[in-house]
């Protein structure tokens, strides 16, 4: 429902070009470097990274060190550490971004909304997919780094995907791209959707959404219960269901509650 605007990126005097930036980082003793100042209590002594990656030569790591300066690495009064580009460096190495690209089946003991069925999960490029094999009903498919896999059983993965995909959804219904932090804007569409949370109804009925994933609710990954009663303007009304009420919901087109009511 949110969908990223393209702004033109203002030109500064300091800007570095994409292209000039990556090769900065394009060389395997300037990314130890990175490593060491994530390592390391910062800021850093210059003898203190220079031990940290391993290198005798001070004149070749003092010419390294300075290419990533200001761009990458700041320079203090009291040493050296890193800048928040050479933070999201280090972060994409630990992700497994740049390095890795994991396949990985993993099952799922929760019915299919639309047919029953058992769902079933798939990574592949970086993409964790929800689907049922039986009708082929999407129960979601969303971006999940590399790194999300390593150390975790199936059922640990699968909690972290239910939270980082809750924190998407919250992030662009709050205006902000959640892989760049560039503007979004919300636009309808008639399409499944994932729109909004319903807490404390769930809980009167002992179910508790933070503990319930959310492929388990079937306002989240169906349309059948969202109804479009007006266009001009925009009043949709979700009918959300738990131990045998409903309550319907009407949000406006910016997806805020305009009113509830229990049937």
């Amino acid at each position: 429902m949110s969908q990223t605007r393209t702004e033109d990126i203002q030109e500064c005097e300091d800007c570095v070009p994409p292209a000039d930036a990556f090769s900065i980082i394009g060389n395997e003793t300037r990314l130890s470097v990175l490593e060491a100042l994530w390592r390391l209590e910062t800021p850093a002594r210059f003898s203190d990274v220079r031990a940290e990656v391993g290198m005798r030569d001070s004149a070749q790591f003092n010419y390294h060190l300075g290419e990533l300066t200001d761009q990458f690495v700041r320079k203090t009064d009291g040493g050296y550490e890193l800048r928040t580009a050479g933070v999201r460096v280090v972060q994409s190495v630990l992700a497994g971004s740049f390095t890795e690209h994991p396949r990985r089946e993993i099952d799922i003991d929760d019915p299919c909304v639309a047919c029953g069925a058992t769902l079933s999960a798939h990574y592949e490029d970086e993409q964790l997919t929800v689907e049922c094999p039986a009708c082929g009903h999407g129960h979601g498919q969303y971006s999940f780094p590399p790194g999300g896999l390593h150390d975790r059983t199936d059922e640990e993965v699968l909690e972290a995907f239910d939270q980082r995909v809750r924190h998407l959804h919250c992030l662009s219904k709050d205006g902000v791209c959640p892989a760049c932090n560039g503007r979004t804007e919300t636009r309808i569409q008639r399409e499944e959707d994932c729109c909004l949370g319903t807490d404390g109804f769930h809980r009167e009925h002992g179910v508790e959404l933070s503990e319930t994933p959310y492929w388990r609710l079937d306002w989240c990954v169906s349309s059948e219960p969202v109804t479009a009663r007006s266009e001009e303007p925009w009043r949709l009304r979700v009918d959300v269901e738990a131990g045998g009420e409903t309550m319907r919901v009407t949000l406006d087109g910016d997806l805020s509650i305009v009113e509830t009511e229990r049937v």
